[in-house]
């Protein structure tokens, strides 16, 4: 599982496990990612600590002035006690408890552990984005405005494949993309431009280390003109590896079982 850090989806499954209220489906699901990656392991024993210090928080002892004055308090004196009488005092009735009262009691005790555990996610999720922002150097950004952009090029093994260029202002994350002599479609088919990023990047990308960016059509000649919004890992130093062109079914795009059309070329 190569990711930097753990998916939401992760995170609800470890603090279910932790709290006993997964289905079968997904304490199946959670128990096969336990075997495929020792770094699940790791977080589980994190949120489990995180729950045990709720629960049983380590022992303060008092600062040294007021432990003297405690123990001063409790000392007796020279002074001699006059024995008095010892009066027993009966024992309160037990009341009984309701079923109704000790349910609502265990609600209020699992609300109170998955309070506990969702904070815990929190912090941990805010203490991975910083992780992610100082070991990450960002490139200096251009100013507001800036006209300085950067020019890819895609080309296919065969010259027939057709061509494409991408023209990329990194500031504002924009990029025109135009195709030429593209080959003509299949119904139920359209191509999709892939920002490839490496695979240890801190970003959302899936299993071949790519985000999808643009999904378009190209006219009978194989040409197309577009502005493009290119995602955020842009601004990371050196995340992004190249782009590639690849056609997909166009239900499913995101599904990323073409093989590339068109690809920048090192």
């Amino acid at each position: 599982m190569t990711r930097s850090m753990f998916s939401e989806h992760l995170q609800l499954l470890i603090s279910g496990y932790v709290l006993g209220n997964l289905d079968i489906e997904e304490a199946a699901e959670f128990e096969q990612l336990l075997k495929d990656d020792p770094a699940v392991a790791v977080e589980l024993a994190k949120m489990q600590k995180t729950l045990e210090l709720a629960y049983n928080p380590a022992e303060t002892p008092p600062p040294a002035h007021m432990r003297a004055r405690i123990v001063g308090d409790n000392l007796v004196g020279d002074s001699p006690v006059k024995d008095s009488p010892i009066r027993e005092t009966p024992a309160p009735a037990a009341v009984p408890r309701s079923p109704a009262g000790f349910r609502w009691n265990r609600v209020m005790g699992g609300a109170a552990a998955a309070a506990v555990v969702l904070l815990g996610i929190n912090n941990y999720r805010l203490w991975t984005a910083l992780q992610v922002a100082q070991q990450s150097p960002q490139p200096a950004l251009q100013p507001e405005g800036s006209s300085e952009t950067l020019t890819y090029e895609l080309l296919g093994a065969e010259s027939s494949a057709g061509s494409a260029a991408l023209v990329v202002n990194p500031n504002r994350l924009e990029a025109d993309l135009t195709t030429q002599n593209l080959p003509p479609l299949p119904a139920g088919k359209t191509y999709v431009l892939w920002t490839v990023v490496e695979p240890e990047a801190p970003v959302t990308k899936d299993s071949k280390s790519a985000i999808l960016t643009e999904v378009f059509e190209a006219d009978q000649e194989g040409n197309s003109q577009r502005k493009v919004i290119v995602p955020a890992a842009y601004r990371l130093k050196d995340a992004v590896v190249n782009f590639a062109i690849t056609v997909e079914d166009a239900a499913a795009p995101q599904e990323h079982t073409g093989n590339p059309v068109l690809i920048t070329k090192s």
